[in-house]
């Protein structure tokens, strides 16, 4: 539910559009505060197409949504909701994200997308080595010269046997990483491998996570995105006499014999997300799926419409059919993609600095030249102890830095480095080289901040995707307070309003049946037969079946009678149907039981009722905010805003 509504919040309050007015006015007054009317036409404009109601496409139903919606910050206001820690941080993240997106360096940007895009091209197939290293240790010199030796052995004794001997899954890991290529690893570690010829073993390099080595065992060019189907048969059966091997096997004959797949997929296949669409799975590329064994199968595919043996997984067993496959695109098609893709990823640090160096140019920056020998002096070895604090006699206002107007003072430097010292815990180095290091992160990101502090004043856009986010975010929050979790919590409410709506909650007719099915007319009518003999499932399958065909294949349990397994016209009775004709095959139903319609219980209808209860709670809520908070329409400038959408 979250992830729903936070989604649903984002896109119907997405403001971005700008409009223009030689006079704005004030379309109407919600406690007394005004809204503009370029903001309700900015809103309107923007989200037309994302309004599903048609009542609200008229201005006066949308006028009413938009209405309603400030009433809903103006609660959240005044129970302070975002006065909540929880809210601000969160609106921070997305604020610095945000950030990121309207700040960087673009010949740095431009550069690592083609970098990416290249490397996506090309899938890569490596073992490593990794020695566990702190990222803010300085002292490598011990371990470079480990992971030195260990590639030494690998040159020697190879990468199996060295893994058996000093593989221990904590400080040091040896580990086949199979095919990959851009995004899949670290940067820093992508670029080591990318830079390694096949077949060879690369120098030690560092990352976060320590010291490796990297052995590129083959480099292929990047087998593009597959479009397939496929049926799958789950290892675990609610039918325990059904045995998935089997059951794939007799799905394969019968593709052999010529039926269609997309059919038996619709039939037989318990992949439920795929099956519906005879089997058809979204577009993926190598690394994508959890699966490689799946991914291998399906890539071994040749041609399309060619049609693998089974093969079993981690989750069954499975037939593909591969429908498309469609090479990597070209750059400029990737381009917005990778581009995205580069500013979330580890290759972010680069656009970073090169961001800072930009800013550095663009503001006037003026240092303190005595601030680095002041702080200098202040250290003691109880830094390292973490239990250094900053003198009482400080300097608390002198300036360390300047940024345009902004004072940046030895206070808030102190603070920084007050936090930083964990990071130095008995790790003693020179003073002067603790001052450098985290003068330059404090001055990084105080040019950062500074920058997005004032990125609303200077960035129209950016300014109004912020508000958009920042009060979505908070709508988020009320209506999590007061309507969802109440709904969800309330059983006396809901169960009364369960009581009192039961018709809404029906059953469907159902029916509890064994299908035999058949891709011949012929067969099936043998097995009408002798299901009318009362031959057993088992006796009717060694009557019908051979080793080299499979005639027929049964199904059974309880389906609704709109259930897609089952034909449109068939007649609902207990006993044994006439033949039908569905999904390009034949079937005879033996309807054991019918189940029919009837009321739900409430454990059965629980989710459909927390729903229904939520909107009844809502309506009665947005009620009550209407008698807290006044409302005033300006009706003559309301007729100028039809007027004007009517005429665009």
């Amino acid at each position: 539910m979250e992830l729903k509504f936070r989604l649903s919040f984002l896109l119907l309050f997405m403001f971005s559009l700008t409009f223009s007015q030689d006079k704005d006015e004030v379309l109407l007054r919600v406690d007394g505060e005004p809204i503009m009317t370029s903001e309700f036409l900015r809103v309107y404009n923007k989200n037309l197409d994302l309004v599903k109601d048609e009542s609200q496409k008229d201005v006066d139903g949308y006028l009413k949504l938009f209405t309603e919606y400030q009433l809903k910050l103006k609660e959240a206001k005044r129970l302070k909701l975002d006065e909540d820690a929880k809210y601000q941080r969160e609106f921070l993240r997305y604020k610095q994200q945000l950030t990121k997106n309207y700040l960087s360096e673009n010949k740095v940007t431009d550069a690592l997308v083609k970098e990416a895009y290249d490397r996506s091209n090309v899938d890569i197939k490596a073992s490593h080595v990794l020695v566990r290293l702190d990222e803010s240790s300085k002292d490598t010199i011990e371990v470079y010269n480990q992971v030195l030796k260990l590639r030494e052995r690998l040159l020697k004794e190879g990468f199996d046997t060295v893994k058996d001997d000093m593989h221990n899954g904590k400080t040091i890991f040896l580990e086949d990483l199979g095919y990959f290529s851009a995004f899949k690893m670290v940067y820093d570690f992508e670029t080591a491998a990318y830079n390694t010829a096949k077949g060879d073993i690369s120098m030690p390099f560092r990352t976060q996570f320590g010291y490796h080595v990297v052995q590129v065992n083959d480099k292929r060019p990047s087998r593009g995105t597959i479009t397939a189907a496929h049926i799958m048969i789950a290892l675990k059966q609610k039918d325990t006499l059904l045995d998935p091997e089997q059951r794939i096997n007799d799905i394969y004959k019968k593709i052999q014999q010529g039926e269609n797949f997309e059919s038996l997929a619709k039939q037989f296949s318990d992949d439920k997300s795929s099956a519906k669409n005879g089997g058809g799975l979204k577009p993926f590329k190598s690394g994508q799926l959890s699966s490689t064994i799946f991914e291998d199968q399906a890539f071994a595919l040749s041609e399309d419409d060619q049609i693998s043996q089974p093969f079993k997984t981690e989750y069954g067993w499975h037939i593909i059919k591969r429908l498309k496959l469609k090479p990597v695109e070209s750059f400029e098609e990737l381009k917005p993609t990778l581009e995205s893709r580069v500013k979330r990823d580890s290759r972010s640090k680069l656009i970073n600095d090169a961001m800072v160096k930009e800013l550095k140019k663009r503001y006037t920056i003026v240092f303190n030249k005595v601030a680095k020998s002041y702080f200098s002096q202040l250290l003691t070895k109880e830094y390292f102890a973490r239990s250094w604090r900053l003198p009482e006699e400080f300097e608390k206002e002198t300036m360390v830095f300047s940024i345009n107007d902004k004072v940046f003072t030895y206070n808030e430097f102190g603070r920084h480095l007050m936090s930083a010292q964990r990071a130095y815990a008995n790790r003693p180095t020179e003073f002067s080289e603790v001052i450098d290091k985290e003068l330059d992160k404090f001055f990084e990101r105080s040019i950062l901040h500074y920058r997005e502090d004032n990125l609303e004043l200077e960035n129209e856009d950016f300014a109004n995707i912020l508000k958009e986010y920042r009060d979505g975010l908070l709508l988020f929050d009320l209506m999590e307070k007061e309507i969802w979790n109440k709904a969800s919590k309330d059983t006396l409410g809901l169960a009364a309003y369960f009581q009192k709506h039961i018709s809404k909650y029906q059953w469907d007719e159902r029916v509890d049946v064994l299908i035999a099915s058949s891709g011949n007319r012929l067969n099936a009518e043998q097995a009408l037969n002798l299901m009318k003999k009362q031959k057993t499932e088992s006796e009717i399958k060694s009557i019908l079946n051979t080793e080299k065909e499979n005639n027929i294949i049964f199904t059974k349990g309880v389906f609704n009678t709109t259930d897609s397994k089952l034909p449109k016209d068939f007649e609902i009775k207990e006993g044994i149907s006439k033949i039908y004709e569905h999904n390009a095959a034949f079937h005879v139903i033996n309807v054991y039981n019918i189940v029919p319609a009837g009321d739900k219980t409430f454990e059965e209808a629980k989710g459909n009722v927390i729903n229904d209860y939520q909107e009844q709670l809502e309506k009665n809520w947005i009620d009550s905010l209407y008698e807290n908070f006044s409302v005033e329409v300006n009706n003559k400038e309301l007729q100028a805003v039809k007027e004007k959408i009517k005429n665009q």
